[in-house]
């Protein structure tokens, strides 16, 4: 029954699609104003801002950014005009909309791609995406921007010592933990802290824990080393746009250094 309404409701949006990825969404707000991207469209946040690293202006999210995990977003009829509108679909796999959009996007290119906050795999995602988009020239500019961001955060956490510190990092977030050059002493999560992780982050005494705000669990870790200092990292960015993810990496090395 599911199916045959997102069907019912793709027969009756389609023919509206083009002109309602002409408006600008609410999901740009608080970021610099650009012209709606009518090929391609993304899952979530993170996604789009993979698509922006690709060097590809206005590129919409369907799940909105103001959610603290957007791959839990439930589409809907409106979503799927939008999507029907475009060329492109970026998405990571993970999304529950995909369940739905799978078998519904018509003749939509659906491109696949990786996403976690590490160098090397914005540079090549990113590269992927501009391969579609042919603009890979500003690519190689906007990831090599993100690239030094990420090096300059690097070069403060050795100047603050980090490097010495025994450090336990939520496992959505160790990627950019380990480019930042932090010496990740364990992991942790996505799912809850076990009876043995505490007894061990106990005899450990960590100097800090790194939890992951779209899933945090690092509370009891807290309980059993008092002394450690709590950060918590985003992957996820607050809104879409140039340079979103970017700023998700400054903000997280902000919280790291403060």
């Amino acid at each position: 029954m599911k199916k045959l309404l997102f069907t019912a409701a793709l027969l009756s949006c389609a023919a509206a699609a083009l002109s309602a990825n002409g408006r600008k969404d609410d999901a740009q707000a608080g970021t610099a104003a650009a012209a709606v991207n009518t090929e391609f469209i993304a899952s979530t946040p993170w996604t789009a801002a993979f698509a922006d690293l690709a060097g590809i202006d206005g590129v919409l999210s369907i799940a909105p950014a103001d959610m603290k995990h957007p791959p839990e977003y439930e589409i809907t009829v409106s979503d799927i005009k939008k999507v029907t509108g475009s060329r492109y679909l970026l998405y990571a796999g993970y999304e529950r909309m995909m369940k739905t959009l799978g078998d519904s996007a018509g003749n939509v290119t659906l491109i696949k791609i990786q996403t976690d906050n590490s160098v090397a795999t914005v540079e090549s995602q990113a590269e992927l995406i501009a391969s579609y988009a042919h603009t890979e020239a500003e690519c190689a500019e906007r990831v090599a921007s993100y690239r030094k961001t990420v090096e300059d955060g690097k070069a403060l956490a050795e100047s603050e010592g980090l490097a010495s510190k025994k450090i336990l990092v939520h496992a959505m977030q160790v990627y950019l933990a380990k480019d930042l050059g932090l010496p990740v002493t364990d992991t942790f999560g996505p799912g809850p802290v076990t009876a043995a992780q505490l007894a061990k982050a106990k005899e450990a005494g960590y100097d800090i824990i790194i939890d992951n705000v779209h899933d945090p669990v690092a509370s009891p870790l807290m309980e059993v080393c008092p002394g450690a200092k709590l950060v918590v990292w985003r992957n996820f960015p607050e809104a879409t746009g140039r340079g979103a993810l970017e700023r998700v990496v400054q903000e997280n090395i902000d919280a790291l250094v403060k």
